[in-house]
């Protein structure tokens, strides 16, 4: 899942007027949190370094705030078409307490939003869209329930969302649910979801997650989330959990290769070109956006024409960041622009710079030797596939 719709910018030291707070404010200034202005809402960028909370997440764990996040009810008879017909998915196949990783797209084929649906009942659904693109999709999905047997509601005021992350994450959260849920958390697969009991509290429990490590993503109302929050760092202490921030989180789903809203998906670009392999053009309902990505489909866009999301890895020690050109380094075109970074920055756990650009399909094989213009010099990069780091299982 991706997060919203910039990088992290600058650190903030009070609360503006026009940011919004998540319920566990006080606990990230109790903490010492950097803060910083993150699509709207004042989010903790950074506790101590960013490096440190990053060598965190992929050697023990790392615990996040992501109450930005929206969450969207949808209920009814007519959940499951209602939703085939809104997203680009296929949601009647997915499974009770199962999750599904999609798009919201707009006629002309172009990314509204990407999101993750989870489905709660036979009738229910969960959809978590991104922070900043919340109203916007929350608006988009009213207008199409027209006609449909069921309810879509907002209910993202009234509930935070908070990860632990990394390969210690699943020994974190069984040591806290009762004893007799601890095989739930064990045996949960990834993108599942069910229900656990911390502290008293019933939290929704999904292994999710946009760091490229084991983890769960935890679902509860606003009163209750301090409390959780201060569970888990007590008890995650003896397994090394350390409260990170978005600073980390960026590096973290960037050596995943994992798509940032604003970065790597926007209304400009298909989900071809990204190489997201999500639009089910065989279910039956003709959802928003389907005349226009069956075109692009068979125009090849992304494949052998037009661009292609590529991963790029760097030969050299400087890095490439979010909208510096791509050049080609060969052949007729060289030393012209091919592309453009839209995320970069030194890997912490590769120890050399990493990017990801779109890139004029010619120049989009592995292997292929580009160049990534910072400040008017060429600096080597190869392209590869994503993603940049794997876990090992």
């Amino acid at each position: 899942m991706t997060e919203t719709t910039s990088q992290p910018g600058q650190t903030t030291t009070s609360t503006a007027p026009d940011l919004r707070d998540t319920a566990l404010a006080a606990e990230h200034e109790a903490l010492g949190a950097s803060f910083t202005d993150f699509g709207g809402w004042r989010m903790p960028l950074k506790y101590t370094s960013e490096l440190t909370e990053h060598h965190a997440v992929r050697q023990s764990a790392g615990l996040f705030d992501l109450s930005h996040m929206g969450e969207i009810r949808v209920a009814g008879p007519d959940a499951a078409v209602y939703l085939n017909t809104a997203l680009v998915g296929n949601f009647a196949k997915v499974r009770i307490g199962k999750a599904k990783y999609s798009l919201i797209c707009r006629e002309d084929g172009g990314i509204l939003d990407d999101l993750i649906g989870y489905r709660i009942t036979e009738d229910e659904y969960l959809i978590v869209p991104n922070a900043s693109n919340r109203e916007t999709v929350f608006a988009a999905m009213e207008e199409r329930a027209a006609g449909f047997d069921v309810e879509v509601w907002d209910e993202s005021e009234a509930i935070s969302l908070i990860a632990v992350q990394g390969p210690q994450a699943q020994a974190i959260v069984s040591s806290l649910v009762r004893m007799d849920e601890t095989t739930i958390v064990e045996n949960l697969p990834y993108y599942a979801a069910d229900t656990v009991t911390i502290g008293g509290e019933e939290i929704l429990l999904a292994r999710t997650g946009y760091t490229g490590e084991d983890g769960f993503e935890m679902f509860l109302r606003d009163d209750k989330v301090g409390a959780l929050w201060r569970a888990l760092l007590s008890g995650g202490e003896d397994f090394g959990l350390t409260p990170c921030g978005l600073a980390c989180r960026d590096s973290l789903r960037l050596e995943a290769g994992m798509p940032l809203y604003g970065n790597e998906l926007s209304t400009e670009r298909t989900s071809f070109e990204a190489g997201l392999p999500v639009v089910a053009l065989s279910k039956e309902e003709d959802f928003v956006g389907r005349a226009a990505l069956e075109q692009a489909k068979e125009e090849g866009r992304g494949k052998t024409t037009g661009q292609r999301l590529v991963g790029l890895t760097g030969l050299g020690r400087r890095a490439g960041r979010g909208g510096h050109p791509v050049l080609a380094t060969a052949g007729d075109r060289a030393g012209q622009p091919v592309g453009e970074v839209t995320s970069g920055q030194p890997s912490p756990t590769l120890g050399h710079p990493i990017a990801m650009a779109y890139v004029d399909v010619e120049f989009s094989e592995p292997g292929t030797r580009l160049d990534i213009d910072v400040r008017g010099k060429g600096q080597p990069f190869e392209v590869v596939q994503l993603p940049f780091y794997r876990r090992e299982r």
